[in-house]
């Protein structure tokens, strides 16, 4: 079983997206609007957005128009948006709306996925929720050299040390990348807890 990966870009100051919702910022970063591989997921077979994140990616490359932008980011995979709303689906994409917790929807993601990593694209409260149903395996962060001074935080999530296990830290380009390992619930000591295929049956 893969994974489940919130794998994001984040200010300084700790926000993914401005107050307007805009990634602009990052595209302004030497490497942010075509980024290294190392800083992505390189087994992910689903994506994950919320709505907001989804409807800003339509809107910034004119996908609706264009909908062979689509396969730019997203590729073949099936891309799941949890929303609330009807949302327009560009011609040809795999995009799946879903709603309610995301427990319900958990065994349909992984499905997709046919044992392939999930990355969790955003927003940052929508990792949270995945956090919070115990489904959430890793947070990786490319942190840029740039404070927004508000926005969208990076993770609307109070989580204790105990829970988080630094896996690796390092330099790409202009980016500081961490990743942590999320530590199971129960697991108390981060020194003892298992850092490889930690899945969401070991959380339960």
């Amino acid at each position: 079983m893969g994974r489940i990966i919130f794998d994001t870009a984040s200010s300084l100051d700790g926000f993914i997206a401005d107050g307007a919702n805009s990634l602009s910022w990052l595209f302004a970063v030497d490497g942010g609007d075509e980024p290294d591989a190392s800083l992505l997921p390189e087994n992910a077979g689903v994506l994950v957005e919320g709505s907001t994140t989804y409807e800003w990616v339509l809107a910034e490359s004119d996908i609706l128009a264009h909908p062979e932008r689509w396969q730019e980011f997203h590729g073949d995979r099936p891309t799941f948006v949890f929303t609330t709303r009807e949302l327009p689906r560009p011609a040809g994409a795999d995009v799946r709306f879903v709603s309610g917790p995301v427990s319900d929807v958990l065994a349909r993601i992984r499905e997709a996925a046919g044992g392939h990593d999930v990355w969790v694209v955003g927003g940052g409260d929508l990792a949270g929720q995945f956090f919070d149903a115990g489904a959430l395996d890793q947070i990786a962060v490319s942190v840029a050299p740039v404070t927004l001074g508000g926005g969208a935080p990076l993770l609307p999530r109070r989580i204790e040390s105990d829970r988080l296990s630094l896996r690796s830290a390092e330099r790409v380009g202009a980016f500081a990348r961490l990743v942590y390992d999320v530590i199971p619930f129960g697991w108390r000591d981060a020194r003892s807890a298992p850092t490889d295929g930690l899945v969401a049956a070991d959380a339960a």
